[in-house]
C-alpha cells in the first residue's frame, strides 16, 4: 500500500473532493484524520473509511487549527480542500467586491494556517497538498474571485516549497481544469458548462473525484518523493504544462 504508516489530515474531509481523497488515502493504508464544519458529515465519512479521528475545526481560526494539529502525534500529509465560499455566475461588473474577495481571502488564510500547522509537525519530511488551479476562466461564465484565489495559492505553494525543502517537506498542487460532476443536477446552465469543460479536454472527458483521490494518494506517497514545487495535472488535457 502506498501510504502505509503515514498519518494524513484532510481539512474539508467531508466534502465531495475531501471524501474522495480520504477514501483513496485509507485504501492505501494511511491513518486519516478528518476536519471540517459539520460533525455528522465527518462521522459518515469516518465510518465508511475507518478514519483515525474527526474534529469540527474552523480553518479560518489559527488557534483552532493549531489546537487540532497539536492533538495529532505527528503529521505526514496535510491537504486542504475547504470550500472557499466563492460566488460564481455573476459578472465582475455586477459583483460586490466582498463577494469577489471572499474566495481569495478564505483560500489564502485557511491554506496558510493548515499548511504551516501541518509542516511544523512533520518530522523527517512530509507532504502538503494544495487543491486548485482550474486554468483559464471559462468563456462566457464568471468564476468571480475563485481563479484569483487559485493563483494566489500557487504563489504560496512556490514559497512554501522553497522554504520547506531543506526539512524534507514537499509541496504540490493538484490541478483539475474543472470537475464536471461537481455541478449539481439542478444547477442553471449545467449542461452547457459541463459541455464546455469536456470540450476543452484532450481526452473528451473531465476529471472525476475518484481521479483526484487516486492522484493525491500517489503524490503523497514516497513513490513521488522527487516531486515538489510542482503541479500534478489531472485535467485530462485541459491544461498544457
Amino acid at each position: 500500500m502506498l501510504l502505509e504508516g503515514k498519518t494524513a489530515v484532510i481539512y474539508g474531509g467531508a466534502g465531495r473532493v475531501g471524501s474522495a481523497v480520504a477514501r483513496a488515502f485509507a485504501r492505501e493504508g494511511a491513518q486519516v484524520h478528518l476536519a471540517g464544519r459539520t460533525q455528522a458529515k465527518l462521522d459518515a465519512v469516518a465510518v465508511e473509511i475507518g478514519a483515525a479521528g474527526t474534529a469540527v475545526v474552523d480553518a479560518l481560526d489559527g488557534a483552532a487549527v493549531e489546537a487540532h494539529a497539536e492533538g495529532i502525534d505527528a503529521i505526514d500529509i496535510s491537504m486542504n480542500v475547504i470550500s472557499h465560499g466563492d460566488v460564481q455566475g455573476t459578472p465582475m461588473l455586477e459583483m460586490d467586491v466582498e463577494d469577489y474577495l471572499a474566495p481569495v481571502v478564505n483560500g489564502v488564510r485557511t491554506t496558510f494556517l493548515t499548511a504551516t500547522a501541518g509542516a511544523r509537525r512533520m518530522r523527517g519530511g512530509g507532504v502538503i497538498l494544495i487543491f486548485g488551479g482550474s486554468g483559464d476562466p471559462l468563456r462566457g461564465y464568471s468564476l468571480g474571485g475563485l481563479q484569483t484565489g487559485f493563483d494566489a495559492l500557487e504563489s504560496m505553494r512556490r514559497q512554501l516549497a522553497s522554504e520547506l525543502g531543506a526539512r524534507g517537506v514537499r509541496v504540490v498542487t493538484l490541478r483539475t481544469g474543472g470537475i464536471a460532476e461537481s455541478l449539481p443536477a439542478d444547477f442553471e446552465g449545467r449542461d452547457r458548462i459541463v459541455g464546455d469543460i469536456e470540450a476543452a479536454t484532450m481526452l473528451g472527458r473531465a476529471a472525476t473525484f475518484e481521479d483526484v483521490g487516486n492522484v493525491a494518494a500517489f503524490v503523497a506517497s514516497d513513490r513521488a518523493r522527487s516531486m515538489t514545487a510542482a503541479t500534478a495535472n489531472i485535467s485530462c488535457g485541459t491544461l498544457i504544462d
